[in-house]
């Protein structure tokens, strides 16, 4: 009987870490037609983009694919979404290069053995949190901010195309000075780079409007690579990307010591969060629209085993993205068997395809980020954001400036402190009410503010406190007390704290508690207490509170508190009550 017990937990284990050992045996073969032609669109996809995202991470195109195959067939293999499609990301490659181009010089062999060495070192990170079921790193950056970050990525993406767009030189560090720099050069504009690249970007428009089944960002590299061949486009100084090496990737750890591996932790950090953000949004979104489940913490491990496939293969990080999942699904792919097509069309289009890329225009490269760039756009989200919050906005506009102005690695370093600042403000000063009892009802007591019809009792106040008593906001909720207790009109001699909220307190917040006890005790006013869940009441047994309050003012209901009130101050006598206008 052990034996089958451990049997079964081994294999209960493996199906945890290898999700494909539960879909794949249930894969019915009438499936297959869908994924043969979805891996197809996403094959035509993929390899423009990968081509076109690795000038983001300042690599070489062929960086790009390499980067497809083995991110493919692993996420297949650990992946808990039967139709997210990991691959290159624009957002990410440019967190990257942020990172690496801090240490070494872009284009240098050290430059390109340490962003492989940044995919190895995400992807080690994303394992190491999978196993420890560390999916809740993704509630560290807000969604506003998350909008301003990603604004801020849009903005410097396309302004780092642009001289490439324009056959210029660009400069600069930051986002205004790439700019200037622009503006500077533009009477240097090569003409005919620029007529080449501008109509990449009207062609990939045009043909995702009107005849959308066609994949937009191929067709366009097709009709570019025909266009530079055929009018000898070179000569009239149009850059090409030239010859690409031929054959499968080159699987071998970077060349890069582990002095240097330190170097590029914080930017592995950053793109561990924010790719982790944004392979979650598009697996939730696939699971929504097309079923099935998902589990974050498995999703951290597989895309750790993509990571250490893309930097072993020679290639960048990889994440997870919305827009190539939704044509994948658009295509009708039914499992990550399709993403295993597009994985297998990649590595033959590495042995056998690259000579057709050597005169794909570097215009034309730049237009596709281009064009993917607006789909990341977030003035929608940020315009919803002010309507909703004003203070959330600011957060994601400072965010925004921040990536601009500061850097991209450094604004996601600000997107993160900011967010966490804002999650302890909020906790350190939680929700408070003065409750008042509402006409007609006995049991009711509600928020004096926003139910006016709620009537107060002179000399007892109703307080309530939403969150746990704990260290950080134990302060905040004595000067809360004190301060409601201050504005009432006529002399407080009770205060009833409602805690239905509170579902723990700490010895700090006990010891403050009891505190607050004693100075009211010594002002003539006592504290009761309603609504106290019994964990609670065990953990103020222990600390004491029950002992200072005492347990015949610990009362089950806020009704039971008053009835004592009452009881004590008024006698049978009916209760005189006031408006809420005339109360704290």
């Amino acid at each position: 009987m052990s034996n089958e017990t451990s049997s079964t937990g081994y294999k209960k284990l493996l199906r945890r870490y290898l999700p494909i050992l539960t879909w794949l045996p249930e894969y019915k073969p009438s499936w297959l037609r869908y994924d043969l032609i979805s891996g197809l669109t996403i094959w035509a996809v993929l390899v423009p983009q990968a081509m076109a995202y690795a000038g983001i991470a300042g690599v070489p195109p062929i960086m790009g694919l390499y980067t497809l195959p083995l991110p493919l067939f692993l996420y297949a293999v650990f992946g808990t979404s039967r139709t997210l499609v990991v691959g290159p990301d624009s957002a990410v490659a440019l967190i990257s290069a942020s990172a690496v181009g801090a240490v070494a010089a872009v284009g240098a062999a050290e430059y390109l053995a340490l962003t492989s060495a940044m995919a190895i070192a995400v992807g080690i990170f994303f394992i190491v949190f999978g196993i420890l079921r560390m999916g809740w790193i993704a509630n560290f950056i807000s969604i506003p901010v998350m909008s301003g970050f990603l604004e801020g990525v849009v903005m410097v993406t396309i302004i780092g195309q642009v001289p490439k767009l324009f056959g210029i030189e660009g400069g600069g560090d930051d986002f205004f000075d790439k700019l200037w720099a622009i503006i500077q050069a533009l009477p240097d504009a090569n003409l005919t780079t620029l007529a080449l690249g501008v109509g990449s970007l009207v062609l990939i428009f045009a043909i995702g409007r009107y005849v959308s089944k066609l994949p937009a960002a191929l067709m366009t590299i097709i009709i570019s690579i025909v266009l530079v061949y055929t009018l000898d486009l070179t000569a009239n100084g149009v850059d090409v990307i030239g010859t690409l090496s031929m054959g499968m990737p080159p699987m071998s750890l970077p060349d890069v010591s582990l002095t240097e591996y330190m170097t590029i932790i914080p930017g592995a950090l950053a793109i561990v969060l924010l790719g982790y953000i944004e392979t979650l949004g598009a697996a939730k979104s696939a699971v929504s629209s097309g079923g099935g489940k998902i589990y974050p913490d498995q999703e951290l491990v597989a895309l750790g085993a993509a990571n250490l496939g893309a930097g072993l293969s020679a290639g960048f990080v990889a994440a997870g993205s919305l827009s190539k999942t939704s044509v994948a699904m658009g295509a009708g792919g039914k499992t990550q068997i399709s993403h295993i097509v597009s994985g297998i069309l990649a590595i033959l289009t590495l042995v056998f395809l690259m000579p057709l890329f050597t005169n794909l225009p570097e215009a034309t490269l730049a237009a596709i980020v281009i064009v993917a760039m607006f789909g990341l756009d977030q003035t929608a989200k940020l315009k919803k954001e002010l309507k909703l919050s004003r203070t959330e906005f600011v957060l994601g506009m400072i965010c925004f400036f921040g990536v601009l102005t500061l850097g991209v690695l450094q604004g996601v370093g600000l997107g993160v402190v900011l967010s966490l600042l804002v999650l302890i403000k909020k906790a350190s000063h939680p929700g408070t009410a003065v409750l008042g009892r509402v006409p007609g009802e006995r049991t009711y007591y509600r928020d004096i503010q926003r139910r006016r019809d709620a009537k107060t009792i002179p000399g007892l106040l109703i307080f309530r406190f939403d969150a746990r008593l704990i260290f950080f906001n134990c302060n905040f909720f004595a000067s809360e007390v004190k301060r409601f207790i201050a504005k009432a009109q006529e002399p407080v001699k009770t205060v009833l704290i409602d805690v239905e909220a509170m579902n723990d307190i700490d010895i700090t917040g006990a010891d403050r508690l009891i505190k607050l006890n004693t100075e009211l005790n010594s002002k003539n006013i006592v504290i009761f207490l309603s609504h106290v869940r019994d964990p609670l009441r065990d953990k103020m047994r222990r600390m004491g509170v029950e002992d200072a309050i005492g347990a015949d003012h610990i009362y089950e209901t806020t009704r039971d508190g008053v009835d004592a009130f009452v009881a004590s101050h008024h006698g049978k006598r009916c209760l005189r009550t006031t408006r809420n206008n005339k109360s704290p």
